[in-house]
C-alpha cells in the first residue's frame, strides 16, 4: 500500500475515535470562550475530524505529485470523505446541533451519486469529482467543523455561521449533485 492510501486509510481509521469522542459522555468538564462553552470532547472530536479532513487533501497531493495514483486510493477517497462526513453528521443530528432533515438531503445526495458512479463504472467510465464535486466537499468540511465547535468563535457576536455553513453546504451538495447526473444522464438513457 503505498503512501497516499496509507493516509486515506489513516482518515477511515480515525472515525470510530471521533464518534466515540462525540457520543460517549466523558465527564471532562468544558471549555469556556466568554459565555459559550463547548465540552472538551467535543472540541478533541473536532480538532480530529478536522485533520482528518486536512488529510483528504494530504493524500491526493501526494497521489499526483508522486504519481501514486492507484485503483485503490479511487476507491478509498471519496469512500473515506463520505464516511466522515455522513459519521460527523448523523453525531450532530444525534446531539441535536444540526437538523436532521438537511443532513438526510446531504446523506441522500452522497448515496445517489455513488450509485451513478456504480452504474457508470459498470459500463467502463470512470467520473472524477468536478469542481462543484469538491466545492461541496469543502462546504461540508467546514459547516461540519463549525457546529462541532458549537459556532465558536462566532457565538461570541451572536452570528450562526454554523448553520449559514451548513445551508451552504447542503445547497451546494444539492446543486453538484443535480450537475452530477445532468452531465451523466445517457447512462439511464443508454440502459435497456
Amino acid at each position: 500500500m503505498n503512501l497516499p492510501n496509507k493516509i486515506t486509510v489513516s482518515r477511515i481509521l480515525m472515525i470510530p475515535i471521533f464518534m466515540v469522542l462525540m457520543l460517549v459522555p466523558f465527564n471532562w468538564g468544558d471549555f469556556y470562550l466568554g459565555d459559550h462553552s463547548i465540552p472538551y470532547a467535543h472540541l478533541l472530536a473536532a480538532l480530529i475530524f478536522i485533520i482528518a479532513s486536512i488529510t483528504d487533501w494530504v493524500d491526493g497531493y501526494y497521489a499526483r505529485k508522486l504519481n501514486l495514483v492507484t485503483n485503490l486510493g479511487k476507491f478509498l477517497d471519496p469512500l473515506a470523505d463520505k464516511l466522515l462526513v455522513s459519521a460527523a453528521l448523523i453525531a450532530l443530528v444525534e446531539l441535536q446541533l444540526a437538523p436532521a432533515w438537511i443532513v438526510i438531503v446531504i446523506i441522500s445526495r452522497e448515496f445517489a451519486v455513488t450509485g451513478l458512479r456504480l452504474v457508470l463504472a459498470g459500463e467502463g467510465e470512470v467520473v472524477a469529482a468536478n469542481m462543484l464535486g469538491k466545492i461541496k466537499t469543502w462546504a461540508q468540511i467546514i459547516a461540519v467543523s463549525a457546529l462541532l465547535l458549537h459556532n465558536l468563535p462566532f457565538a461570541l457576536i451572536g452570528f450562526p455561521f454554523d448553520m449559514l455553513a451548513l445551508w451552504v453546504a447542503m445547497i451546494f451538495t444539492v446543486v453538484s449533485g443535480w450537475d452530477y447526473f445532468y452531465k451523466n444522464r445517457q447512462a439511464f438513457m443508454n440502459s435497456k
